[in-house]
């Protein structure tokens, strides 16, 4: 089957229209020869898929970040015409770009022998947090006219937070990091992680637990501001 015609460009601008500018009309545009389509989806999710390569191959394998995030794109150029398929299921581009750097990253570091166990079932009774849980602690949540205390405040339980990943299991990690980067609900995790909905539901609520009591005196009783 012939892929649909590139939507047309304003002749000034070089602009797509609002209506073409979506990740499936700029991956059908894609594959029909704009190359510029590709620019464009490939600037949108540059940077939130290389952060979610770098974080969960982790400091050990940062080195193979690169090869990895190349890859991935290589992969979904090469398989852009099955996305369609799980489109259709409801799978967002963004999520399918991200389970594959999922696969790939995963595979590498199977290759390398640094993939981590499994997670163990020691958190039974910790609190189950819904999907889209947000999770203020992360890099750059400060407020930009934070004072100067507040910005250290929060440079540090970055930091921290980015060390609490590191002691994280892979597959735990994996969890936290696709529910936090892309806004998964559980359903989606699971089809991410190629697992049940029960065993992304535990990943997730491990992740969560251990983060929380990793962080310490760096994450606040509720999510409103930083205790001082």
């Amino acid at each position: 089957m012939r892929p649909p015609p590139a939507p047309a460009r304003d002749p000034a601008s070089g602009a797509l229209p609002p209506a073409a500018d979506s990740d499936a009309a700029l991956l059908a545009a894609f594959a029909a020869g704009d190359g510029r389509a590709f620019e464009r989806l490939y600037a949108r999710h540059e940077a939130a898929l290389y952060r979610f390569v770098h974080r969960l191959l982790g400091r050990e394998a940062a080195r193979e970040a690169d090869e990895v995030f190349q890859d991935t794109w290589m992969r979904a150029i090469q398989a852009r015409h099955g996305w369609q398929d799980d489109h259709a299921g409801g799978a967002s581009f963004r999520t399918w770009l991200f389970t594959i750097a999922h696969h790939r990253a995963i595979d590498r570091l199977r290759v390398a022998g640094r993939e981590r166990a499994p997670e163990t079932g020691d958190d039974d009774e910790a609190p189950w947090e819904p999907a889209g849980t947000p999770w203020s602690l992360w890099p750059g949540a400060a407020d930009a006219a934070a004072s100067p205390d507040d910005l250290a405040f929060w440079r540090a339980a970055g930091q921290r937070l980015l060390d609490c990943l590191e002691q994280l299991p892979l597959p735990q990690k994996a969890a936290f990091l696709l529910q936090h980067d892309d806004g998964l609900a559980v359903d989606e995790l699971a089809r991410a992680l190629d697992c049940g909905f029960e065993t992304a539901k535990t990943r997730l609520r491990y992740a969560m637990s251990k983060l929380r009591s990793c962080m310490g005196a760096y994450l606040p009783p509720t999510h409103g501001p930083a205790p001082r």
